[in-house]
């Protein structure tokens, strides 16, 4: 399977709303956007200059199957970001789409950014997400209790261009 990463539009992000509703995704990943709409206001805000998030979309042999993205970004002191991800076709679940994407997203990312790390969450009882992490060189740092649901923190240091 070949992971490329695209461009995020007004209808990728449309269609990634929609198909995040279902059921086995809204119990493993938490989604800020209650509606298309907020979706889309969401996705006009990271086009602004100086935006606190980006993102691309996943395509599996040219394909679009998911988005990954980091929020949170904070280019003071120490620049850092947080980490998502989301394959929404399940019919390629299991099969390295997500560790995929996850590599070549840091790649870019990192080239943008210049970030020194990137953090991201997961339900502890999503081992796939775990997998992809640690795949990728996230370590864990923290599980804490949340909303009734044992979660956990994963952190990766980057290198930096500068040093």
């Amino acid at each position: 399977m070949n992971i490329t990463l695209g461009e995020r539009t007004a209808e990728t992000v449309a269609i990634y709303f929609d198909k995040a509703q279902h059921p086995a995704i809204r119990r493993m990943l938490p989604q800020k956007a209650r509606t298309v709409e907020e979706a889309l206001a969401d996705y006009e805000r990271t086009l602004q200059a100086g935006a606190s998030s980006y993102g691309r979309t996943i395509c599996a042999d040219g394909r679009y199957v998911g988005d990954v993205w980091c929020f949170a970004i904070d280019l003071a002191d120490t620049p850092s970001a947080m980490l998502s991800y989301c394959i929404f076709e399940q019919d390629i679940w299991g099969f390295g789409a997500a560790t995929e994407a996850v590599r070549l997203f840091l790649e870019a990312v990192q080239a943008k950014f210049d970030l020194s790390s990137m953090g991201a969450f997961t339900y502890a009882d999503n081992a796939a997400s775990i997998r992809v992490l640690e795949k990728n060189g996230f370590t864990l740092q923290e599980t804490f209790e949340e909303n009734g649901r044992s979660s956990c923190y994963y952190e990766r240091r980057l290198q930096s261009k500068g040093g």
